[in-house]
């Protein structure tokens, strides 16, 4: 089965569930997205980008030390931190501000969480010459302010969203708030595999660069394909990125890692898949958290990234016939995984990063020795710095 569908499917997840105003920029987005794709001239573009302004191939590193300290892993950590902005989102924003140009749109909106999305949606915008508003909630902008003063030396508009629980999801809504009362002139960056289609389709082909180089730099190292594959899941666009390229390679298992926040039985966590069920937010319908009656429940996460109640519906979607596991870290658990990087290997991963890290520990007691495992460091961790030095973990 090829996903998604024609009507953006993935099995029973995915669609769009949209007021009738963005119908026909949907679908007008859908149709220059599939010729854009298949045109040379843009996609010579794109890939010229990521190399030359972005930084691609990124490093598949060998982790030594941490190896040795897991005894039975071997990890491989496929570097998307080493990217100019710090992180994988702008894999996604190359393609999307290319594909604004292209459309003729005079104005980005983007939402940001961590605002790492947002630093990028600012970085390829002021290199573009396109005016750029980032929506971000009060509570990420307090926990983010060196990601907000980025965004504004870029030329960003950063405009704070003071509603519910004033993090991601809040600044996704203002930001489809205003592409619906913008729809001519303004092209809306979404951050991660969530969204109506074609948005979860289109950035999985933008991040899918992480799995391909991934694959062939493993193959390359060792001649065969890794046992595992760990990245970190909020919406899921970093973990997407690495899994989607192996969906055929049934002997590699995929492992995606929530937030389970202050602990999955208090209430306070992020994880949609673990403890969450089917629903509509955000235009597309995926695993949730929401109360019996349906309303959404305010979701906690010590990563700002990591801070929504939902995911991408390809990521409902493989849970759902199996073909990857999700599992999930506590805050605590969160900040011990980037102790531990840091000091195996001086490198110093984001909190959204360290919630995949972390998991190894876990990993490590159940894997066959000898085991390999391909992680996704889908960010550094200067952003976060503060958070880590306050100690703030529950």
């Amino acid at each position: 089965m090829k996903v998604p569908d024609q009507q953006g499917h993935f099995g029973k997840y995915g669609g769009q569930y949209v007021p009738e105003t963005l119908m026909a920029l949907l679908e007008d987005l859908e149709k220059n997205f599939r010729q854009s794709w298949q045109d040379p001239a843009y996609k010579k573009a794109f890939k010229t980008l990521l190399r030359e302004y972005a930084g691609r191939p990124t490093n598949l590193y060998e982790a030594q030390r941490l190896s040795r300290y897991f005894e039975t892993l071997k990890v491989y950590l496929k570097r998307e931190d080493m990217l100019h902005t710090g992180a994988h989102k702008i894999n996604n924003t190359i393609g999307q501000v290319l594909l604004a140009k292209r459309m003729g749109k005079k104005r980005v909106i983007a939402e940001t969480g961590a605002g790492q999305h947002g630093v990028a949606t600012a970085t390829v915008c002021a290199l573009m010459d396109i005016r750029c508003e980032v929506y971000m909630g009060a509570e990420d902008i307090e926990r983010q302010a060196l990601n907000v003063d980025r965004m504004r030396l870029l030329g960003a508009k950063v405009v704070p969203v003071n509603s519910g629980s004033r993090t991601l999801k809040d600044s996704m809504n203002e930001a489809i708030r205003d592409w619906v009362t913008n729809v001519r002139d303004t092209f809306y960056v979404i951050g991660t595999v969530a969204g109506p289609h074609p948005y979860p389709w289109m950035v999985r082909e933008f991040q899918a660069v992480i799995g391909q180089e991934a694959r062939t730099q493993f193959l390359k190292k060792t001649g065969k394909l890794p046992d595992y594959l760990v990245a970190c899941v909020g919406g899921g666009s970093n973990a997407m990125g690495l899994f989607h390229p192996f969906f055929n390679d049934k002997g590699v298992r995929m492992i995606g890692v929530e937030a389970a926040g202050r602990g999955i039985k208090t209430g306070q966590h992020s994880a949609a898949l673990g403890a969450g069920a089917a629903g509509v937010l955000h235009g597309t319908k995926s695993k949730l958290l929401q109360t019996p009656d349906g309303q959404i429940v305010i979701a906690h996460s010590i990563a700002a990234g990591l801070d929504y109640p939902g995911v991408g519906p390809e990521h409902s979607y493989y849970q759902q016939i199996g073909r990857a596991e999700y599992v999930s870290v506590t805050d605590q658990e969160a900040i011990s995984g980037v102790h531990l990087l840091s000091r195996t290997e001086g490198v110093i991963p984001a909190l959204e990063s360290a919630h995949a890290v972390s998991y190894l520990e876990k990993l490590a007691k159940k894997a066959k020795p000898g085991s390999s495992v391909i992680l996704c460091l889908s960010g550094r961790g200067d952003k976060d710095m503060g958070t880590i030095k306050s100690g703030q973990s529950i």
